[in-house]
């Protein structure tokens, strides 16, 4: 294994969440009337950027709160930057969303997005599409069928019925860098997936389920194959819509024959293995997961650097 380089992409986040200030009922005064405070708006699964001018670089378009428009709802996201600022995203309806930027390309999503912005603005929109996300599934109370009103700051939900309180959830998942004795990769690819493309394996933990169980169940259950050397790697929020993805690598257990990997063919169709060059020589004929992917960062922390267009291997930027 190599040296394990940068943090994942969305986990290298520099917000200060300021969590103890959700329970003042006063924080939106003290937020609207400061004018170091700064809004985002986000629509539907779409932020909006601030416009380029003489080659700026992209960035979230943030709003002074007298500024910003009313939202559907709002919540604070916390502290960060140098000046510590106070941030909170505003979710627009369509209409709000029209009024504002009519310019469609300006209202990105976060896969466009993340591989341009900032640390700070990549955590902002993480953050605040995550939370929109919950906030959009859980309007009515999933015990009683009541409505229910945001509170806390927009971080809880209390049932409008009985006063229960409802809490943003996160679905675990394990992501998964299988490798042989000869230190060969295992990748698969999803029926969902347009063809070529192939990523580590993964899959959602399970009910009574230890993170390191998950690993050996899924890729039994995707590769019909045996793991052990279960070790941990790292993780990130991965909010579409509410997923964390936590990192392990495995080992294939002693004795297991790596040819033996099958794909179970429902989720998965095929899988290979690959050498270091084999996949460098694959590079244009093999789609690779994204760059903000956490699997893109186990593969490449794996293979030894980025992978460019060339298929060549570059070291690790220390930026």
């Amino acid at each position: 294994m190599t040296d394990e380089g940068p943090t994942p992409p969305f986990a290298r986040a520099v917000i200060d969440r300021d969590a103890e200030r959700r329970a003042d009922p006063a924080l939106f005064d003290v937020f609207d009337a400061d004018p170091a405070s700064r809004v985002l708006l986000v629509h539907g699964d779409r932020a909006l950027l601030a416009e380029q001018v003489d080659g700026s670089a992209p960035a979230l378009e943030l709003f002074e709160p007298s500024a910003a428009p009313g939202g559907m709802l709002r919540a604070y996201l916390g502290r960060g930057g140098d000046r510590a600022l106070a941030y909170e995203f505003r979710a627009v309806d369509d209409e709000t969303a029209a009024a504002v930027e009519p310019e469609a390309a300006r209202w990105a999503t976060l896969r466009a997005a993340a591989t341009q912005l900032g640390e700070l603005d990549t955590g902002l929109f993480v953050e605040a599409l995550a939370l929109a996300n919950w906030h959009a599934t859980h309007a009515f109370c999933p015990r009683c069928g009541s409505t229910t009103t945001p509170v806390q700051a927009g971080w809880t939900r209390r049932c409008d019925r009985d006063g229960a309180m409802l809490f943003p959830r996160t679905d675990p998942a394990v992501i998964v860098l299988v490798t042989d004795d000869d230190d060969r990769l295992l990748l698969g690819s999803n029926a969902l997936w347009e063809q070529r493309r192939f990523s580590l394996l993964a899959g959602f933990v399970e009910p009574g389920e230890s993170l390191e169980d998950a690993v050996v169940r899924e890729i039994a259950e995707e590769a019909g194959l045996a793991v052990d050397r279960v070790e941990y790697l790292g993780s990130q929020p991965w909010p579409f819509p509410a997923s964390l993805m936590l990192g392990f690598s495995a080992r294939l257990a002693p004795g297991v024959d790596p040819e033996l990997a099958r794909p179970d063919g429902e989720e998965i169709l095929e899988l290979r293995w690959f050498t270091r060059d084999e996949l460098a020589e694959s590079w244009g004929g093999v789609t690779l997961p994204g760059e903000t992917s956490i699997a893109r960062w186990i593969i490449e922390r794996w293979y030894g650097g980025p992978v460019d267009a060339a298929g060549r291997m570059a070291e690790w930027s220390s930026s």
